[in-house]
Parts: C-alpha cells; structure tokens; sequence
C-alpha cells in the first residue's frame, strides 16, 4: 500500500545538523515507492513510499532521525487511495 508522511518542523536550530542524517536514512532504506523531500521554505516535508501496513510504516517513521531526536511539530501518516500514483 503507498502511504504518504507528511511532517511539520519545530523552529529548533538542530534541524540543520539532523537534516543529512533524516535524509541519508530515508534513501538507505530503498523502500519500494520511496519520493520525498522537503517544503521549499524548510518548515516540513511530505514522503510517499509503499509498505505492508500503516503500521509498518509507522515503525519506519519511528526511527527516523527526526522523530528521535523530537523535532517535529507535528506529522500525519495516511494510507493512499488505490488509485493513487
């Protein structure tokens, strides 16, 4: 199922010394399906990617650099309709 991540950013200067880490995790896990990046203005970001479940996605979220380290504001996982690219 593909499932798209989207996630808010707090105004915390370590972002910027997470950020290469949040990145490299995501293109190391070569998940089938795997877009994303950041918004333009850097305040968050949006990952689509397939997984077996919302909740195995939700456990690959969780280890993302970002959620350890609690520099999010606030996220939103959802499961895309079957028709979605």
């Amino acid at each position: 199922m593909k499932i798209a991540y989207f996630y808010r950013m707090k105004a915390d200067d370590r972002v910027r010394t997470v950020a290469p880490e949040h990145a490299a995790y995501w293109r190391g896990l070569e998940i089938p399906g795997y877009e994303g990046g950041p918004f333009a203005d850097r305040s968050g970001g949006l990952i689509t990617f397939e997984a077996d479940s919302v909740e195995a996605a939700q456990s690959v979220i969780a280890a993302d650099p970002f959620v350890r380290e609690e520099l999010l504001e606030s996220s939103v996982v959802k499961q895309c309709s079957a028709g979605s690219p």
